[in-house]
């Protein structure tokens, strides 16, 4: 595997991660407060659209074309 193959591989990785702890949040539903304020949980679902677009994105774009 080359290093630009490698570096996607690691990208998907580390969005599937982010997509996983955005719905651990959502599933747990934590008091999370930003400068004292609670931070509502629409934009995890927000979060968890992008970062699992991203890596699956990502991941596809990491499979070797076959010739």
């Amino acid at each position: 595997m080359n290093s630009p193959l490698l570096g996607l591989r690691v990208g998907a990785i580390v969005f599937g991660l982010m997509t996983l702890a955005q719905l651990f949040r959502l599933a747990v539903q934590p008091e999370v407060l930003v400068a004292g304020h609670l931070m509502p949980l629409w934009p995890s679902v927000i979060a968890v659209l992008i970062l699992g677009f991203l890596c699956f994105w990502l991941w596809n774009l990491s499979k070797p074309m076959h010739r």
